[in-house]
């Protein structure tokens, strides 16, 4: 976005262009930083990158000096060098961008993100890589905001996976991705991926890369070490605290993203991470996984049933909103209920009435922690008698995959609340542990 008119020939006169370091005065305070475009709306404000990666506008009016420190073009990355062949001689990752801070790097002199689209560029994000492994190849089917996917996305993402995963010299896959909805195609490409025989290793960044603060280069190193471990399973790998010590891999379907803007923002919901890893390549194992078998061939379950949703009940909530999905044609609803696995007594009736017309109904718990137990209580057991099938303590999120990805396998009612009840992917537990709460 150009600036105003004014600034535009102040800057010119002055020979200062978008990228270059400058500092500025305005009533005896100073700025330092980067020249960044101008934001929309405010043109009449410079706009420049902190040291601590935060952009400030500063009115025009007013402004005493603007002096250049350094040119922009200096602060370009170098051109990434070639892979050496001591590096090509070193376990083989493939790597899937889908879009998202870690898959990118700021460009300064026009203000937006470029993808790194070859594995040196890759490399040079986080040369640390080349140390004990070598991105031999990187995909990307698309670059989109990952609140942007669609259900049709993942399965070009499990397919892509799938082609990865069956070259003999492919030792795992690094998938990266915008973290507003990773733990959806976590979930998903656990679902999708049949006879799993090495890691699918999803990452992302919370903070941008060129922020003092960023995680992008740590959580890729770190899922690179998990890429080449001996494990065969699809989960997330990402900052484990604010400090940068090591991230946790979470299992596919029990990670959820707990908060909008910490680093360690993705936890494992009533199970503990399978592991810690530290960036020189030390692993804890935490809980049970499975095994890298390189005898597997991995295969793709290629339909999934769009018409499924994911209901948050509250108190005053519409029951009629169940009749809408029938109109509109979906085949399954997940709602999450409250407590043990509750709503309103009002619900049962329409409930039972939607189940009739052939509507799928289960139920997730509100509480994100815990199993639900619709026997408790004689609401609960109303529920189950209207035809609700309960997920035991299936995250909400997983579930409504799971429900995307069974109905593509069959139609039959029974069929389908039974697989739902099949524990295909670690998505069931089969007990809590106390340490698993907040863990």
């Amino acid at each position: 976005m150009p600036y105003s008119t004014e600034i535009e020939k102040y800057l010119k006169q002055r020979r200062i262009g978008l990228g270059d370091r400058i500092r500025l005065t305005k009533k005896d305070r100073s700025y330092e930083g980067v020249l960044m475009p101008a934001s929309v709306g405010d043109e009449g404000y410079l706009v420049i990158k902190l040291n601590n990666g935060y952009n400030i506008g500063i009115d025009f009016r007013g402004i005493e000096t603007v002096e250049r420190l350094k040119s922009g073009k200096a602060s370009h990355a170098e051109p990434a060098k070639a892979v050496d062949a001591e590096t090509a001689k070193k376990p083989q990752l493939s790597l899937i961008a889908t879009g998202g801070t870690i898959g990118s790097r700021v460009d300064y002199q026009s203000g937006g993100v470029s993808a790194l689209m070859s594995p040196a560029e890759l490399v040079a994000m986080a040369p640390e890589i080349a140390e004990f492994a070598y991105i031999s190849s990187i995909q990307s089917p698309f670059l989109k905001l990952s609140e942007d996917l669609e259900i049709k996305d993942w399965v070009k993402l499990a397919r892509l996976c799938v082609e990865e995963l069956k070259k003999p010299a492919v030792k795992g896959v690094l998938l990266t991705h915008g973290t507003d909805t990773l733990h959806f195609t976590s979930a998903a490409l656990s679902f999708l991926i049949k006879d799993l025989n090495k890691p699918v290793v999803l990452v992302g960044a919370q903070r941008s890369s060129d922020r003092g603060s960023s995680d992008a280069a740590m959580n890729l190193i770190c899922a690179a070490r998990i890429a080449i471990s001996d494990i065969a399973e699809v989960g997330i790998c990402m900052h484990a605290g604010s400090g940068d010590e090591y991230c946790i891999f979470n299992r596919g379907t029990k990670v959820r993203k707990m908060h909008t803007s910490r680093r360690d923002a993705f936890r494992p919901i009533n199970a503990l991470p399978i592991t810690e890893v530290f960036p020189d390549g030390r692993i804890e194992w935490l809980s049970e996984h499975r095994k890298r078998d390189e005898g597997k061939t991995p295969t793709l379950h290629a339909k999934v049933e769009e018409g499924v949703v994911l209901i948050k009940f509250h108190p005053g909530l519409d029951p009629g909103i169940l009749d809408y999905y029938v109109r509109k044609g979906y085949k399954g609803i997940i709602i999450e209920s409250t407590g043990l696995g509750h709503v309103h007594s009002k619900w049962i009736p329409f409930i039972e009435r939607v189940v009739k017309k052939g509507m799928l109904v289960f139920f997730t718990p509100q509480t994100i922690y815990g199993r639900l137990n619709l026997d408790v209580y004689s609401n609960g057991r109303n529920l189950l008698k209207a035809g609700v099938t309960p997920l035991e303590d299936m995250l909400s999120e997983t579930a409504l995959v799971k429900l995307a990805v069974v109905l593509g396998m069959t139609s039959k009612p029974e069929r389908v609340k039974e697989l739902m009840l099949t524990n295909m992917a670690g998505e069931i537990s089969e007990r809590h542990t106390p340490e698993e709460f907040l863990a």
